[in-house]
């Protein structure tokens, strides 16, 4: 009975999973987990029909079933977490381990040291499964770290109570039933917990979207405003200065006109990655549309303001466009502002505005400042 209950939690869960896949563009590992839940579950009631102690075709291929599972397991987690070449390894692994699944049950074990070597096999890939977890990334998220513990405390639990089995110290039916419980908790934490992580990267893929300009990878407009904003507020509450920068690369239509489209999509990259490399972690800089890019620098008076911008022109005159054959020299033009305690950000957006189309009416390729806030009387 104990297997049938976990079988059939393994294809519930598969078919659960399934059915989320419909809904969604398919996070990477998912479809492997849920073949591994549908081998597991199909490995597990086959083990509740099949009798104890008989040796016949049906112990070779359940033991091929927790084999398959477990490497279907490990294929979700690598392709999850993005191991670049895991079926190099992995597929010739999971031959050698089919191959002695397929000999064991012809060496002379008896079918419940069979199920104990099952046990320590699984309860070893799950061990190995939560430590990878616990340290892929030193910020995991508290789902993660949760299915790590879980992993490696079952691990722990399924390798010593199958070591001791093999020696027949303990009656099957103790065996089948911690086994059963460990096995219970791997299904609803790490079952449920997969399909989770996969939510979470998910949501968080349409938070990038929502946030992050396609092209450049920057900040959009609404995000930049929104992380501009707060800023702003945060440095009126501390008593700090901060920047409001405009930037507009000169002549992009030009760019465009004469070298095309590919290479006008390559001087934003270019222009983005520039300024990135330029500018400290705290610094926010988004794009606002077309060419015209902002960038706020808290923490930043007038004058680290003017030497920031001067740094990022002089870098964008460096920067060299590969498919017009370093051709072009490409320029900014930058205008620029201290925000006001008592500005609100639009204000200061028009007023770097203004300092920019100072900048370009000047000849371009230049920095200008603009005229301090116009106070009430």
């Amino acid at each position: 009975m104990y297997m049938l209950a976990v079988g059939i939690g393994n294809l519930a869960l598969a078919l659960l999973m399934g059915a989320y896949m419909r809904g969604t563009t398919p996070t990477p590992g998912l479809p492997f987990w849920t073949w591994a839940r549908l081998v597991f579950g199909t490995t597990q009631l086959l083990s509740h029909v099949h009798p104890q102690g008989d040796m016949s075709i049906l112990t070779v291929i359940e033991a091929a079933g927790w084999t398959v599972g477990l490497a279907l397991e490990a294929a979700a987690y690598a392709s999850f977490f993005g191991y670049p070449q895991w079926r190099r390894y992995l597929i010739p692994v999971t031959g050698l381990c089919l191959l002695l699944a397929c000999a064991v049950p012809l060496a002379g074990f008896t079918y419940i040291q069979l199920v104990a070597l099952a046990t320590i096999i699984l309860g070893m890939g799950a061990f190995c499964i939560g430590t990878i977890l616990l340290h892929l990334r030193p910020r995991a998220s508290a789902l993660r770290r949760l299915i790590g513990v879980t992993d490696v405390i079952a691990g722990v639990v399924l390798v010593s109570w199958g070591g001791i089995a093999i020696s027949g110290a303990i009656p099957a039916r103790w065996h089948t039933l911690l086994t059963f419980i460990a096995g219970y908790m791997l299904l609803i934490v790490n079952g449920f917990g997969f399909l989770l992580m996969s939510k979470e990267r998910d949501d968080a893929r349409m938070e990038r979207l929502a946030t992050t300009d396609d092209l450049t990878g920057l900040l959009n407009r609404r995000a930049f405003l929104a992380r501009a904003d707060a800023a702003r507020m945060l440095a009126r509450r501390q008593g700090q200065p901060i920047a409001l920068l405009m930037l507009d690369i000169d002549h992009f239509k030009q760019i465009n006109d004469r070298f095309g489209h590919a290479t006008g999509d390559e001087a934003l990259l270019k222009f983005s990655t520039t300024c990135s490399a330029a500018l400290r972690g705290h610094d926010i800089l988004g794009r606002l549309g077309g060419e015209e890019f902002a960038l706020v620098l808290p923490g930043t008076d007038l004058a680290g303001a003017q030497g920031a911008a001067e740094r990022l022109r002089l870098a964008v005159m460096e920067t060299r466009l590969l498919t017009c054959g370093n051709r072009y020299t490409m320029t900014v033009s930058i205008g620029l502002v201290v925000i006001d305690p008592e500005e609100d950000l639009p204000s200061a957006l028009a007023r770097a505005d203004h300092a920019l189309y100072q900048a370009k009416h000047a000849g371009r390729n230049k920095v200008e400042v603009g005229t301090e806030m116009r106070r009430r009387a």
